[in-house]
């Protein structure tokens, strides 16, 4: 179980401009250290909450795992900068993340003993997941996959973005939501739908994860909420 600090808001309604939205199941501000986070990174990086914020300073692979299973509906929101500020790993790279997340032979986390990775990037080619790499491959393409449990990781045509508008900024902060409902998953960047992919064989529950490799990530204001109507 989580700890009950970010757990509080699980039966309170939030509400904005005046209209009702979904309740809040869970959230983090990061100030209360890494209690609700499993680490698997490779040698070389760190991850740590500062100030408010989870850091991950990465240098050959990290996945940093929310301990708690979601279920669909659900939407999780979060703030995120790629820090280029002259630093070693300050890469620009890689804001990526996995939700609905499961091992394809058992009902374990990921990162549960018998199945934890080390963060490298093959090691989860065996979940059955969402996933989206925005900024990928030296912040040259953003794309949205729907992984198997194979390491086939199908790509659509349609899911591989290369234009600049889809491309990482460097230091500003965006807001992010990932999205499991109706049979769908979604991808949002500060309020615009990037992928919509319907899902023939939905994935309902899972884990979520934040990916990266080689990048200097800064994530604030965690929540998960179920998506409103």
């Amino acid at each position: 179980m989580l700890p009950r600090s970010l757990s509080c808001l699980a039966l309170v309604a939030l509400l904005t401009a005046g209209c009702a939205t979904s309740p809040a199941l869970f959230r983090d501000d990061f100030d209360a250290g890494l209690g609700a986070w499993a680490v698997e990174q490779q040698p070389g990086g760190t991850v740590t909450t500062q100030d408010g914020a989870l850091v991950i300073e990465d240098a050959g692979g990290c996945t940093v795992w929310f301990r708690e299973r979601l279920t669909a509906p659900v939407a999780i929101d979060y703030d995120i900068t790629a820090v280029a500020a002259g630093g070693p790993h300050d890469r620009v790279s890689d804001v990526n993340c996995f939700w609905m997340a499961s091992n394809a032979n058992s009902p374990d986390a990921p990162f549960a003993p018998g199945h934890a990775r080390s963060g490298k990037f093959a090691d989860y080619d065996s979940l059955l997941t969402y996933y989206v790499g925005y900024g990928g491959n030296t912040n040259s393409t953003t794309r949205f996959r729907r992984y198997d449990g194979t390491v086939a990781r199908p790509l659509l045509p349609e899911h591989d973005l290369r234009g600049k508008k889809f491309l990482l900024e460097p230091n500003h902060p965006y807001h992010l939501r990932f999205v499991a409902r109706d049979g769908a998953a979604e991808f949002w960047r500060d309020g615009e739908k990037i992928f919509s992919f319907r899902d023939p064989a939905p994935l309902t529950g899972g884990w979520f994860g934040f990916r990266t490799v080689s990048s200097h990530l800064v994530i604030r204001h965690f929540r998960v909420s179920r998506p409103a109507a």
